[in-house]
């Protein structure tokens, strides 16, 4: 072979190499992409799943991406002594209602009524307990170590416990709830289901 043949032929591929690097950093953006789409070409050669996925993205078949977790749905388990107050008592009924034009006996005859439904209601799915002994305006000391979710300290609080100071509520406790569960597919956010009447 002749030597300006090898050397055209050296020069030729040299060319056409940078030609080609050239034409794809144009298409692609930058050298790296380049690099990029060299190294998915060498493992979609290597492995038939990943291949698969490529030949669907470049056919332009929609890849299926997870959906996010949906958010938990609050419990309503809180609201069942509500809705059980509801319908005892029309208790969210009458707190709901506007009263602004009734007059005092009215108002007077509400409560009694939901009070006396209320009571028989928290009394009959409810064990009560105060949360400190005695009664208001006794004087009480109260512990290091207290549980600030049962015993709110309030007024001219400083230092560190034990505080000494006046009952302002004993507080209440539950001791024992008897509410049954809803039945299997109720929606506990109903606090009461609406009624209709068909004649």
């Amino acid at each position: 072979m002749q030597p300006d043949l090898v050397i055209g032929l050296g020069i030729g591929a040299v060319v056409g190499v940078l030609a080609t690097v050239g034409l794809a950093v144009a298409r692609t953006g930058s050298l790296g992409r380049v690099i990029q789409g060299l190294t998915v070409a060498g493992q979609a050669t290597r492995d038939a799943a990943f291949a698969a996925k490529l030949q669907a993205i470049l056919a332009g078949a929609e890849v299926k991406q997870p959906e996010p977790p949906q958010p938990p749905k609050p419990s309503g388990a809180p609201l069942r002594l509500l809705a059980l107050l509801q319908a005892e008592a029309r208790l969210v009924d009458f707190l709901l209602e506007d009263i602004q034009g009734a007059s005092d006996e009215q108002i007077g005859q509400a409560v009694r009524e939901v009070h006396k439904k209320a009571q028989a209601a928290l009394k009959q799915h409810l064990v009560l307990e105060p949360v400190l002994p005695g009664n208001e305006d006794e004087t009480v000391t109260i512990p290091k170590g207290f549980d600030p979710s049962a015993i709110r300290v309030i007024g001219n609080v400083s230092g560190d416990p034990p505080f000494t100071g006046t009952i302002q509520h004993p507080g209440w406790r539950v001791k024992e709830l008897k509410l049954a569960p809803p039945a299997e597919g109720i929606d506990e956010f109903v606090l009461q289901p609406a009624e209709v009447y068909l004649p």
